[in-house]
């Protein structure tokens, strides 16, 4: 096959059975006939099961996982820098004395803080040009070279300045992961299988909060720097797990047909899919996608993200990532330094704080099957409801005078009942969502405005929260749950009427959807003839 050989010409090739003359390929979105080759690829992909997608995808499965480890690295530095604001060692070298206690100001807890989520809204932005430009293999081995460089910063920090700026370069690189992960997952699995290797980026986050949690609350009680040091060393262990496996990670097929590399996309898709699988029919459905993008204008650069039926792609992306900052989720990062001002002491803050993690790792893999059975908005919306009224509880327990020890063990267990439904709702789906909703043209810079916009939230909620929670401040404790509630409420009504069903929708189908602009609660039911006609379940 000749690399010079266009995109047109090579659909036509692939969608050739044998003895047939070429034809060219249909279009779902433009009308006439679809060609029988791409209606039999597309027809296959609909026709998968879960356990079947396993058996003949195990590869993708695998990279996809794989790759996926970046958001673990991701997730840990922000849990342990939350967990030693409560670390008595950590307060000890690096605080001052509060009413008979060491204590981190919240000036200085806001500044180290803000890496992590200053990082999401620059690092997911600055991926978005080298993902286009060289691609997702690449630009991971980059960024996992360059935190791996960075967390000698951390390690050798023995003040809080020095710590800030291994914190915040750290945080530039590690908010690159949050875009390259969904994207890679969402491009080298099949519709089967997709909600659910996407999904995964979260238990990718609670993984790495948990990690961080069972780390710090294991050195703790050391009397000296390694309290605090043995943490930060740990990060380099995913370093040195990921840097081997880079040599062997299949690039996206998707990306490669774009740049117009269709045979190395054949490859690729050989290596991601069982010998069972016809990887040019595949390969045909993707050229087909990608050349109806263009035929739609949907282009490939940051502006195209907020032009025409893009604009309203990435409001739904921005909204579900947003709702989980609104909804609480921010709190996760100061759990044990929560659970401590609460009135739990350091052990029982420590225990508390790996409990509320590992629901949160029960509760992703529970969401797994649900996400199968229910798609994405119901499991969205339903599980947001139920954060608004347990956040709404845990403010009104908080109002009980003298805060009784019932009442304070009440609301740290209401805490961990609100992670539990977030990690089986919100938190996984989003990222089906996010990976669904956007253009497979502008999917990694869509992506990653989505990130930034998260981190930007996340930003302001890392200035509010030390100020809210810290007891030489506004010390609201449980109070919190009026004020996380009542925002959560209002993106409840946003999600009613702009969440869309993506769940069993071809890349392509996507596409239409949103340019015939069908109303996202119609999503479901609406039905695409090949034929170029549509209607309603």
């Amino acid at each position: 096959m000749s690399k010079t050989t266009d995109k047109k010409t090579l659909t036509r090739e692939l969608t050739l059975d044998d003895g047939d003359a070429a034809k060219p390929a249909g279009s779902l979105g433009i009308g006439g006939n679809l060609d029988p080759a791409l209606d039999q690829a597309i027809q296959f992909e609909h026709s998968l099961t879960f356990l079947q997608a396993c058996k003949l995808y195990p590869a993708a499965i695998g990279w996809s996982a794989f790759v996926s480890i970046g958001v673990i690295m991701l997730a840990f530095d922000p849990q342990l820098l939350g967990n030693l604001y409560a670390m008595p060692q950590f307060r000890k070298d690096f605080g001052y004395l509060y009413d008979g206690d060491y204590i981190i100001s919240a000036p200085w807890q806001t500044g180290l803080s803000m890496g992590n989520p200053v990082g999401q809204v620059v690092g997911a932005l600055a991926a978005g040009y080298p993902m286009e430009r060289f691609g997702r293999k690449a630009t991971f081995g980059t960024c996992v070279a360059l935190t791996a460089a960075l967390i000698f910063i951390q390690f050798f920090a023995r003040s809080l300045s020095v710590l800030l700026v291994g914190e915040l370069l750290g945080g530039l690189v590690l908010g690159c992961y949050a875009v390259i992960a969904p994207a890679y997952s969402s491009e080298v699995c099949p519709m089967a299988i997709r909600g659910i290797l996407t999904s995964y980026v979260n238990l990718c986050f609670v993984i790495g909060q948990l990690l961080g949690n069972s780390v710090c609350a294991g050195t703790t009680k050391l009397g000296d720097h390694w309290a605090y040091s043995i943490p930060f060393a740990l990060q380099w262990l995913w370093c040195l797990v990921i840097l081997p496996g880079l040599f062997f990670v299949p690039e996206s097929p998707w990306w490669l047909v774009r740049r117009g590399r269709l045979e190395e996309a054949e490859a690729v898709l050989r290596k991601l899919a069982s010998e069972r699988v016809d990887v040019r029919q595949t390969l045909a459905v993707i050229v087909e996608t990608d050349r109806l993008e263009q035929e739609l204008e949907m282009g490939s650069t940051y502006w195209d993200c907020f032009r025409g039926v893009n604009a309203r792609r990435t409001e739904i992306s921005v909204g579900v990532y947003c709702t989980q900052v609104l909804s609480g989720i921010y709190l996760i990062n100061y759990g044990t330094y929560f659970f401590s001002l609460a009135g739990l002491d350091t052990d029982q803050a420590f225990q508390m704080g790996i409990g509320f993690l590992a629901v949160g790792f029960l509760g992703t893999i529970i969401s797994w099957p649900l996400i199968l059975r229910y798609g994405r908005r119901t499991i969205y919306n339903t599980g947001l409801s139920v954060l608004i009224v347990l956040q709404l509880v845990i403010g009104i327990l908080d109002c009980i005078p003298g805060r009784p020890t019932a009442v304070i063990w009440a609301e740290s267990s209401l805490m961990l009942v609100w992670n539990f439904f977030y990690d089986i709702s919100i938190g996984p789906v989003c990222f089906v969502i996010i990976s669904e909703a956007s253009a497979t043209r502008v999917r990694s810079k869509s992506i990653a405005v989505a990130t930034a916009a998260q981190g930007a939230l996340g930003c302001l909620m890392t200035i509010a929260i030390p100020y809210m929670i810290n007891p030489d401040q506004a010390n609201m404790q449980g109070k919190l749950g009026f004020f996380f509630g009542g925002l959560a409420s209002l993106c409840f009504v946003w999600a009613f009427f702009r969440v869309p069903e993506t769940k069993g929708r071809t890349y392509e189908e996507l596409d239409i959807l949103f340019e015939r602009k069908v109303p996202m609660r119609k999503f479901a039911g609406y039905v695409i003839e090949s034929d170029g006609g549509e209607h309603e379940r």
